[in-house]
């Protein structure tokens, strides 16, 4: 089984400020981690490796060069190899601009490492919570997709997912190979590294592809700001007051009765 996970370094979000003045990210000593969602596909590529131990498992990621720190992460908890996709002209990219970028990206990664049986992503990044990177990758490798897997078994037919529906989950089928993108299941964490694959981690070379890579095949018109439709007009926080009222000291029944009162009072409701 070969295995492509497609990781992104994100900021942690429960760090995050934003400048009252210019309305803009701070982003000045903000620690960078792996993204959330997408340590939840590793975790599952790397469940697929114990029962398989001839599956192998290459991470992709598309940033800046510091992302680096981040894929040796991944290669010390087990992923095997790790190629970062990192050039100036990829920056200011949208979700439709990376998954083109990723999308040729993985072609070339192939050529080293063979064929994907199967990409795994993340739901979606912490940063962005647009959830579009995975289905749009589908999308450009014209593979099948299951979105909002829990958990993924191999079996004769291919993938078996239990995946996450309104109300609850249920379990569908997939031909290989395939794009799956997971979201959290239970109380499942990514696993923790073994102090040797941390110091063999630090040694391992990690290879770059750059945009002269790609340049035979991707189209320049489609990548970074010139291929992004997607526009942010204005981030902010929101103003929060405490104005209202609160019932204390009231039964339920009567708080409640109180407040549908108020809200008609005020014709609200």
């Amino acid at each position: 089984m070969n295995i492509f996970v497609c990781a992104k370094q994100v900021p942690d979000t429960n760090e995050i400020k934003i400048d009252p003045v210019t309305n803009t990210l701070i982003r000045k000593g903000v620690p960078s981690i792996l993204n959330t969602y997408d340590a939840f596909a590793l975790e599952q590529a790397l469940r697929i490796k114990d029962n398989d131990p001839e599956t192998k498992i290459t991470v992709i990621s598309m940033g800046p060069p510091q992302a680096e720190s981040m894929l040796r992460d991944c290669l010390a908890v087990g992923a095997d190899k790790a190629y970062l996709v990192t050039d100036r002209k990829f920056g200011g990219s949208d979700t439709l601009a990376t998954s083109y970028i990723l999308s040729n990206a993985v072609k070339f990664v192939a050529k080293e490492e063979g064929e994907p049986d199967l990409i795994m992503c993340g739901l979606q990044a912490i940063d962005g919570d647009t959830g579009q990177v995975g289905p749009e990758l589908a999308e450009h490798l014209e593979l099948p997709q299951v979105t909002y897997a829990y958990t993924l078994e191999i079996n004769d037919e291919g993938a078996k997912v239990l995946q996450e529906v309104d109300g609850g989950s249920r379990h569908i089928q997939s031909t290989l190979p395939a794009v799956v993108t997971f979201t959290k299941y239970g109380d499942e964490e990514l696993r923790y590294p073994k102090i040797k694959n941390k110091l063999k981690a630090k040694k391992a070379e990690i290879p770059q592809v750059s945009f002269e890579d790609l340049e035979s095949v991707i189209d320049e018109t489609k990548i970074g700001l010139k291929g992004s439709p997607t526009r942010v007009k204005k981030t902010y926080t929101p103003n929060v007051t405490k104005d209202g009222i609160i019932f204390t000291d009231l039964p339920a029944e009567e708080a409640a009765e109180k407040l549908v009162a108020e809200l008609i009072d005020k014709k609200l409701i």
